[in-house]
């Protein structure tokens, strides 16, 4: 009662307590030691363990309180009260903690709050939450390329942490690495029982959204953590994809003004309100959401995307000249913006050059998927634009540098367009076998294949079967 009077003291409840020792893995009522208390203390974010003692001596008892630097174990201040009787015992009490309240005061304003605030996930090795903590302040900071280093050390220590698993799988998605992203996200989902009710939701959104490919699955996940954790980013901003993969942009749009007031500090958060605005035709605001991340001083490549694409669809060759040449450090970008354009203006063989320039960057930097979806797609703008040879080339060579989902989707329709029908068939048959329940594969991919190659084979009846 007397350390709760305190006005610069805040008491953590035996419940708070209790709800930690849950991620930890350890009983919800088990007796705090020392040592597992400092524990509890630096996950919580708090900064002083209080231990007590009661001796005997003699006639009398000593009662003494000592106050512990959570991530030190450095004293912070101890008192020592004598009782001449049992009967003053808890009268002891109250005058140790009373003074004990005046030194604390000034003592816990000196300690200095660690750079990275652990965060509340689940694993019982307080040095994999340390590490994962470090990763999501990298991830904050500097993007999400800096926190893998942090969220593989985290799983080395501890090979069951779930949720970073999740988290490197989300990053190796960004980065157009579907392999170790799919792999990752498998892990996640073997161990998403071991944790709490929200870590688990993030799991199987990630996991049936990307692994599976069940988008509808993955929205009523995301849904449903929306309803029971309002103020967690995540679900507004996992449901802006899925509802505009759908084609309800005036509903992403809203989960992507909500994530985007939730946490303003996010670039992705821009992006995507940017892009969202851009699909509606309305640029004035997309133009305002993009300024606003500039005066945030936030960056990033889709940012820089975006900004070329509203003056693309603003007809403003200027602007977007001016954008490339922004991103001239980031070559595989730059040229990959510019090769639509050419196409779009029917400069096929300029398009083609620079989508060249993109993938050979791409792959001297050991973004081999990354390079192969370009070339992917360039072949079916090849084909649809009539250069069936270079079609048919550009989806082989996509195929040789990787075989992911996205990259055999666009060589089975490039090659179905420029006539290779049995390999197109083929991709398909395969997608079919691997991705049963995938949302794209199962409504967009295999369909628009089948429909070309219907087509090519002079089977109308067929096509209208797709």
């Amino acid at each position: 009662m007397q350390l709760e009077q305190s006005p610069f003291l805040n008491v953590v409840s035996d419940q708070k307590v209790n709800e930690e020792l849950q991620p930890m893995g350890r009983p919800k009522d088990e007796h705090l030691t020392l040592y597992l208390a400092r524990e509890v203390c630096q996950r919580m974010g708090s900064k002083a363990v209080l231990a007590g003692s009661i001796s005997r001596l003699g006639a009398h008892y000593v009662v003494g309180l000592n106050a512990l630097n959570c991530h030190t174990g450095d004293s912070l201040g101890s008192e020592q009260v004598e009782a001449e009787s049992q009967e003053h015992v808890l009268k002891a009490v109250g005058d140790s903690a009373t003074k004990m309240r005046e030194n604390l005061g000034e003592s816990l304003k000196s300690i200095q709050r660690f750079d990275a605030p652990l965060e509340q996930v689940t694993t019982p090795s307080l040095q994999a939450l340390r590490a994962y903590s470090l990763s999501m302040k990298a991830w904050a900071e500097k993007g999400e390329m800096a926190a893998i280093p942090f969220l593989q050390q985290a799983v080395q220590l501890d090979p069951k942490f779930a949720v970073a698993y999740s988290r490197l799988a989300a990053i190796y998605a960004a980065s157009n690495n579907a392999r170790l992203s799919a792999e990752n996200e498998r892990k996640a989902y073997e161990l998403r029982e071991q944790v709490t009710e929200r870590e688990r939701l993030y799991i199987e959104g990630h996991y049936y959204g990307s692994v599976t490919g069940e988008q509808e699955k993955a929205a009523s996940v995301w849904e449903v953590m929306q309803r029971i954790y309002p103020r967690q980013v995540e679900p507004y901003s996992n449901l802006v994809g899925i509802y505009a993969t759908f084609g309800n942009y005036e509903k992403a749009l809203q989960e992507g003004q909500q994530a985007l007031r939730l946490d303003p500090e996010d670039g992705d958060n821009y992006h995507d309100v940017a892009y969202l605005y851009m699909c509606l035709n309305r640029l004035d605001e997309a133009e305002a959401a993009l300024k606003q991340a500039e005066e945030r001083k936030l960056e990033g490549e889709d940012l820089l995307t975006d900004r070329y694409t509203l003056a693309f669809l603003r007809c403003d060759a200027e602007g977007m000249a001016r954008v490339a040449a922004s991103a001239a450090d980031k070559p595989f970008l730059a040229f990959s913006m510019q090769t639509s354009t050419e196409a779009y203006y029917g400069r096929l063989g300029k398009a083609r050059e620079l989508a060249q320039r993109a993938v050979e960057s791409a792959k001297q930097n050991g973004a081999g998927e990354a390079a192969a979806g370009l070339q992917a797609g360039t072949g079916v703008m090849e084909a649809y634009l009539g250069d069936m040879p270079h079609a048919r080339a550009d989806a082989n060579a996509a195929l040789r540098l990787a075989d992911n989902r996205d990259v055999k989707a666009q060589a089975a329709l490039a090659l179905a367009v420029a006539g290779d029908t049995d390999q197109a068939e083929k991709l398909a048959e395969e997608m079919n076998k691997s991705f049963p329940l995938d949302t794209w594969v199962q409504l967009y991919y295999l369909p628009t294949t089948r429909a070309v190659v219907a087509l090519s084979r002079k089977n109308p009846q067929r096509q209208l079967s797709c």
